[in-house]
């Protein structure tokens, strides 16, 4: 790359971040030790080996903005636990509610009035009135898919280039020299055979692929967030989405589990999009497990059993013992209500502009020619003078060694971002105290790495 920093001086500080972090944190050494004995890499979900060296990360307790780990380290968390903790640690308002429904029962497989209340906000918030639940936003996607191909009698799905939607196996695939491989292994072997991918920011290929009118949906993010950094959309590419989908016969699903932290209804509505399908999960309940997909009135027919138990229609494969729980519900009600509010947003945004400012400021000051994306709450770098269009070329600016400095860096000096690319986010509990402790420690950073 062609930005002035010295890659061998990157692989240096890596290594010498490396060690003073494991040099701080003996008692998470011993539990990681200690965890190999009964869970595969020492963790209680492998992943979590991979996402972030050089040990996982071992948490005692958070509170507001931050959380400690079992050393005793204080972190300013700009992850927030994948964008799940949106709403900030120990909420008042979600402990309580947790709390009064866990001591009047927490599981009893029958529906209770908070579910109501929270398909209704729900159904406000995203312009689609039926509502289904579950515990993940991997479950809601998955039973989606089993919807689309219900309503479309169509098996196959497709998705977008760089996407991220969740554990379930179509979702798994990935294109390579512009052949559908899996990601990983565990997969069915036709799993790329009843999947499209598709490059994003791209009508024509995207009528290419559906003029077959065998795929039964398309999944999208409203902006892709995960796996490749950010990719915005070009402008009219939601429009031509729209259209193409509706000419061709195929269901739109809109997965809005990281795109929600922009505001009520996510950019489904702020952006006045109109999908078939919304799919969410995350922070809509505070951080306590909950997926959820809202469809349209004609989407949502074919779960519909009129006469109950006996209806000739045929069943579509959803619902999970523990999906729409009490507790869970609970949490959605007190955590929509009375947490994610349009002034809860609205702070959130003044954050993330000031963050975006404080990075841009930074970058500019050492000639850097890098680009600062501004979505609302969250922002962070991209290493080259414009933000990608595609996945392709984001995964080519990643520059993964220097994203993996800047989060040990971080991390030694208390502040947590897990996820290489995904760059900072401010939840509801930041403060501008903590966007200026963000930016001192990253500028630091970008001292050492020009001096």
């Amino acid at each position: 790359m062609s930005d002035g920093i010295d890659r061998g001086k990157v692989a240096e500080l890596l290594a010498r971040e490396n060690a003073a972090y494991l040099e701080r944190r003996p008692r998470a050494v011993a539990l990681w030790e200690r965890g190999r004995a009964s869970m595969p890499n020492g963790v209680p979900m492998s992943w979590l080996r991979n996402s972030f060296e050089p040990i996982p990360m071992f948490v005692d307790e958070g509170e507001g903005s931050h959380f400690r780990d079992v050393d005793g380290h204080d972190y300013l968390d700009t992850n927030i636990a994948d964008m799940s903790m949106f709403t900030g640690y120990a909420h008042p308002v979600v402990v309580e509610a947790v709390s009064r429904r866990m001591a009047r029962g927490s599981q009893f497989m029958a529906a209770g009035e908070d579910a109501i209340e929270v398909a209704e906000e729900l159904a406000r918030r995203y312009a689609l009135p039926q509502w289904q639940f579950t515990l993940s936003a991997t479950h809601a996607n998955t039973q989606a898919l089993r919807v689309a191909r219900t309503a479309t009698g169509r098996q196959a799905v497709a998705f977008f280039d760089g996407h991220y939607h969740g554990h379930l196996d179509e979702s798994l695939v990935s294109l390579v020299d512009g052949a559908v491989v899996p990601d990983e292994s565990g997969l069915p072997d036709d799993v790329t055979g009843r999947t499209v991918i598709i490059p994003f920011n791209d009508p024509a290929a995207l009528e290419q692929a559906l003029r077959s009118r065998q795929v039964a949906a398309v999944v999208t993010e409203p902006a892709m967030t995960n796996n490749v950094g950010l990719v915005l959309p070009v402008e009219g590419y939601h429009d031509a989405l729209r259209r193409i989908t509706r000419e061709t016969g195929t269901l739109l699903v809109i997965d809005e589990t990281h795109t929600q932290v922009v505001g009520p209804g996510g950019l489904t509505r702020m952006w006045s999009l109109q999908p078939d399908i919304v799919t969410i999960g995350k922070s809509i309940a505070g951080g306590v497990p909950l997926g959820a997909y809202g469809m349209t009135a004609e989407v949502a027919d074919v779960l519909q059993r009129p006469t109950g138990r006996d209806d000739p229609k045929p069943l579509v494969a959803t619902g999970g013992t523990l999906f729409g729980n009490p507790l869970s519900m609970a949490a959605a009600r007190a955590t929509m209500s009375e947490v994610l509010t349009p002034e809860a947003y609205a702070h959130t945004q003044t954050l993330g502009a000031r963050l975006a400012d404080g990075l841009d400021a930074a970058v500019a000051a050492r000639g850097l020619p890098w680009t600062v994306h501004r979505f609302w709450p969250r922002s962070g770098f991209s290493f080259t003078p414009q933000m990608p269009t595609d996945a392709a070329a984001a995964v080519r600016d990643l520059d993964v060694p220097l994203r993996r400095l800047m989060r040990v860096h971080l991390a030694n000096r208390g502040v947590w971002e897990a996820i290489v690319g995904a760059g900072p986010t401010c939840s509801v509990a930041a403060t501008a105290d903590d966007v200026d402790r963000y930016l001192d420690v990253t500028t630091d950073l970008l001292d050492a790495l020009t001096a």
